[in-house]
């Protein structure tokens, strides 16, 4: 048996395979996960003296800024290159779609366990986020479980994460007092413009289902489709404009809204020169 060249030429209509892929996606994101941790406590002194909630805030937001890169890069692969997904936009499938699939499995049950885990340490639980991360990973496991779903659709969904890095350097500048600087704010400048792009891309994806409705209704199985548009419709008509607007009125009032609307530190440059004189 010929060997595959690259992880875009396994074998992906095996269970086995399958099920490799999204324990090393979980594995990989863990990982990634403790090293921020270890990482941050050993060289950042913002990250030592925050409660240990944040801290754990802190690290999620850097695995999930690194999962966004890897989504966004896969999202516009999928709508820039003349290849077989956007081609066949319901049933096209590639190994490096399966692959991005796959991991984005992983990801969001790592995204889950984190999610449950802290909020059962912390006493404290985030209905609208753990309805997003529970439509995430049923969306992309239903990708996996039914073969005859396309990937396009999936892959522009992952093309959201898009704000996900931006909004990762937002709030780490924040908690390090950076808000007054112009690096801050002009991140927040390409967070809020990349919350509007989302906002174009669903209605992209709105407009590519009523297109093909005939051909999702029959190769996409209702249980999926149930999935899909509740989520998609969660996306445009709440998260969307409320991340949005949040974002926004984040770049006029600096304050942290995850953690009870803590107003930001000033241990930016600005605020060292006006302790110095």
């Amino acid at each position: 048996m010929e060997r595959p060249s690259s992880v875009f030429d396994l074998d992906y209509s095996s269970w086995e395979m399958r099920l490799q892929v999204i324990s090393l996606g979980f594995l990989f994101y863990s990982l990634f996960f403790l090293i921020c941790h270890i990482l941050s406590a050993i060289f950042c002194l913002t990250y030592r003296v925050l409660p240990a909630k944040e801290k754990v805030f802190w690290d999620l937001a850097a695995t999930r800024a690194l999962f966004g890169v890897q989504s966004t890069v896969a999202g516009l692969q999928a709508l820039t290159e003349d290849g077989a997904l956007f081609a066949d936009k319901v049933n096209g499938q590639t190994g490096w779609s399966w692959f991005n699939v796959l991991t984005a499995v992983g990801f969001f049950l790592f995204e889950n366990v984190a999610l449950h885990g802290s909020s059962l340490v912390f006493r404290s639980f985030d209905l609208p986020l753990a309805a997003h991360h529970a439509f995430a990973l049923a969306g992309f496991a239903g990708a996996v479980v039914w073969n005859t779903v396309g990937h396009f659709l999936p892959m522009i969904t992952l093309l959201l994460e898009m704000s996900t890095p931006f909004t990762c350097i937002s709030w780490m500048l924040l908690k390090a007092g950076w808000s007054q600087t112009l690096f801050w704010k002009a991140n927040q400048w390409l967070m809020i413009h990349m919350f509007h792009c989302r906002m174009v891309l669903t209605y992209y994806m709105w407009w590519l289902s009523w297109s093909h409705w005939t051909e999702l209704s029959i190769s996409v199985p209702l249980p999926q489709r149930l999935v899909f548009f509740t989520g998609l419709a969660l996306l445009t008509v709440l998260i969307n404009p409320i991340w949005t607007h949040k974002k926004t009125m984040q770049l006029l009032n600096p304050v942290d809204w995850n953690f009870s609307n803590k107003p930001a530190p000033e241990n930016g440059p600005k605020a060292k020169k006006a302790h110095a004189s």
